[in-house]
């Protein structure tokens, strides 16, 4: 009876353990509201499984129509993981920049990018975002790599958080997905009517301002 109950326990744990090893697919979504004033809206699904976005939807309106809108995933270990309000307008101009709102949702951790690279090094690609035709647009995409990102508040060097915990916490429900550009002046373009951009001075402020943000769960 030992025997059986020694031989029983293994069996249990090794079930744990390959319970523990199987891959967790999660699919998640995300209501988008508006900021800064857009009038922007719409709905983000996405599911993860390991290391990967199996595959993601972003159906975005009233937006800025027949222009570039840049769409991310955000994530900050040390972030509150909520959508920004008005109370972190830091310098006080009225409006919420990408980085004041970072506190709210974290760094760049996915670009959602039509074609090639989805890290955050194309954070600022234009090119490759969606167009909103007469200010909407439907995104969809398959099998973007989540990778390690500095400055995402780990413990260690720069803050770096590997590509596993990311997405573990991603799948945890503490991913943002945040869309950017907002016409302030409503002439139909981005232009510098609100100054530059906090995160390239060639860019106007109207094309990296964020319009909307949704929390995925």
């Amino acid at each position: 009876m030992f025997a059986a109950a020694v031989l029983g326990s293994g069996a249990a744990q090794a079930q744990t353990t390959q319970s523990e090893r199987t891959p967790k697919t999660v699919t998640l979504t995300a209501n988008l509201t508006e900021l800064n004033g857009s009038k922007a809206s719409g709905t983000a699904t996405a599911t993860v499984r390991n290391q990967k976005i199996k595959h993601i939807e972003v159906h975005a309106f009233g937006l800025m129509p027949d222009a570039p809108h840049a769409q991310h995933i955000h994530y900050g270990n040390q972030a509150m993981q909520e959508c920004p309000t008005i109370a972190l307008d830091s310098n006080g101009d009225g409006r919420l920049n990408t980085v004041e709102g970072i506190p709210a949702y974290g760094p760049v951790v996915v670009s959602l990018t039509t074609t090639g690279d989805t890290s955050p090094a194309s954070l600022l690609d234009v090119t490759r975002f969606p167009v909103s035709e007469g200010g909407s647009y439907h995104y969809s995409r398959d099998n973007l790599h989540i990778t390690k990102v500095g400055g995402t508040g780990y413990p260690g060097p720069s803050g770096t958080g590997t590509a596993k915990e990311i997405a573990d916490s991603i799948r945890e429900g503490e991913g943002v997905v945040v869309i950017h550009g907002v016409d302030y002046n409503g002439n139909g373009e981005y232009d510098f009517s609100r100054g530059a951009s906090e995160l390239d001075p060639n860019l106007p402020a109207e094309a990296t301002d964020p319009a909307a943000c949704g929390i995925l769960e």
